[in-house]
């Protein structure tokens, strides 16, 4: 895999500082079920990485200390950790919100037979992967089978109230080097199709850019896109979309317990802003996050071009 690093460090990205710290993106590990194209965290079948217990009991100790409100669970797939139901359990007991990054084709998988019920009893917030409501695109980005396994999934997410009672999220991801579309245009697409061909509900659609890291930006530089990409991020970015990155209101943990300003920032190995170094979770229980700098470079223009881009998809509508 080509490295990005050294193409993004050099940069001229404005300068930010974090708000009020609320949301903790958790990596579970780097298991998963699938290996898609526009992974930047090149997850996949054969990754050992995984959040250790001890791990998860002293990311409790940050939320507790830090009056976190909302659990992001991230891979990936993060049902694959085998802490997932006790890490879900220790959240909801304490009142935190949890959102799950779900492939959905895991809730299909033997052995995880349990996972939907589980998700919609504890009231789990599901943001779940679905690139396109085509077959082949789906396919074409994910691998065989992958669009067939997702409408299974979500239709027993429906018959659990997911969509109506409960949140359902989908995502969208372009398939090359393009900036998504219109969220609220093409979440209407989402919508009218999958409901007319499917009979499924959805809560709303997120859209986001691709970053030009990991399995993605490897793929760029081997097809010699990556300079042209980032041109396309850079001219088309909005500095009115500074004020809503997720970064500013959010940390980002990995499997080990090392803290990162974001999920890319934590794929490309860039220490939080305010701890200059490298640091584990549990030496961070005293800080306070607010009002403190963040890491930039020139992957962060993914989060500002165009609508924005963030975890919760486009920043402005």
């Amino acid at each position: 895999m080509h490295p990005t690093l050294a193409k993004l460090v050099d940069t001229n990205f404005p300068a930010i500082t974090r708000t009020k710290l609320h949301t903790l993106q958790v990596n579970m590990g780097y298991l998963c079920n699938q290996s898609c194209l526009h992974c930047h965290v090149n997850a996949g079948p054969t990754r050992k990485e995984i959040m250790a217990k001890e791990t998860i009991d002293q990311v409790f100790n940050f939320i507790d200390q830090q009056a976190i409100k909302t659990l992001d669970l991230t891979g990936g797939a993060p049902e694959m950790n085998p802490c997932f139901q006790y890490v879900v359990i220790e959240a909801r007991n304490r009142g935190v919100e949890v959102i799950d990054r779900c492939n959905l084709t895991i809730l299909e998988e033997p052995g995880y037979e349990y996972l939907a019920d589980f998700l919609a009893s504890n009231k789990v917030q599901i943001v779940a992967s679905l690139p396109c409501y085509s077959s082949d695109n789906v396919d074409a980005q994910r691998g065989k089978g992958v669009f067939e396994k997702s409408i299974t999934a979500l239709k027993k997410l429906n018959t659990l109230g997911y969509g109506e009672t409960l949140e359902l999220n989908l995502v969208y991801n372009p398939q090359g080097t393009q900036l998504p579309p219109d969220q609220s245009a093409l979440e209407a697409d989402y919508k009218d199709h999958l409901f007319e061909h499917f009979g499924i509900v959805f809560t709303r659609l997120f859209t986001i850019t691709n970053m030009p890291i990991k399995r993605f930006g490897s793929w760029l530089i081997s097809t010699s896109q990556f300079d042209e990409y980032m041109n396309v991020l850079k001219t088309a970015h909005h500095a009115v979309n500074l004020d809503q990155v997720m970064c500013k209101s959010t940390l980002s943990v990995d499997w080990a317990g090392y803290v990162y300003d974001c999920d890319f920032n934590q794929m490309l190995g860039l220490p939080a802003g305010q701890l200059k170094s490298k640091r584990h979770i549990s030496e961070c229980l005293g800080l306070d996050f607010e009002s403190q700098a963040i890491t930039v470079a020139d992957h962060c223009y993914g989060c500002t071009a165009g609508s924005g881009s963030s975890c919760g998809g486009a920043l402005k509508q």
